[in-house]
């Protein structure tokens, strides 16, 4: 898999894989990768953060992705295949859209129970509550001129997901222009 210098953004619900996904698609052979995984990102916010999921959190998440998206094209100039995980949905996309390497967008859609169950089963300091998970599900289903980015996965095992990303990116048709 030789994506150097592209930007791949997989997104999806919180329970969706992004994570299990990202790393399992930064150990294929190829090129070298960087797996940005964003929550890191909210995380650096040491003073005065705000949950991400909350409205007021707007201008916060704001800067976040824009200091992402800078990250994230600062790597793929300097030669990596760039994997950007995390909840990105189209709304955050402008300061990608911004950049000057290639990008793809891939959003992974299980069904709404299969990602609540995967939050609740995976525990530690992760999003549990199943008011956010609903709320962003249904954001991330309905992406209107971007709805030949999604993914349905089901509840299918992790190695068929990450061919399904790969045969994605190989396929250009997630490729944002």
């Amino acid at each position: 898999m030789d994506f150097a210098g592209e930007i791949l953004i997989l997104t999806g619900t919180p329970g969706s894989g992004k994570t299990t996904t990202a790393k399992m698609l930064g150990a294929e052979a190829g090129s070298a990768k960087v797996h940005l995984h964003s929550d890191d990102f909210w995380h650096f916010i040491k003073n005065g953060a705000v949950a991400p999921y909350l409205p007021q959190a707007h201008a916060q998440n704001a800067v976040v992705v824009d200091v992402l998206a800078k990250a994230a094209e600062g790597y793929a100039k300097g030669g990596f295949f760039v994997i950007v995980d995390g909840i990105v949905g189209p709304w955050f996309l402008q300061p990608f859209r911004r950049l000057t390497v290639p990008l793809h967008y891939v959003v992974l859609r299980p069904p709404l129970d299969v990602a609540i169950r995967r939050c609740r089963e995976r525990g530690g300091d992760t999003l549990t509550d199943p008011e956010p998970i609903s709320a962003l599900h249904r954001q991330l289903s309905a992406l209107e001129e971007l709805e030949a980015h999604a993914i349905d996965i089901g509840d299918q095992p992790p190695g068929r997901t990450a061919a399904a990303v790969i045969d994605a990116l190989c396929s250009g048709t997630f490729r944002l222009i």
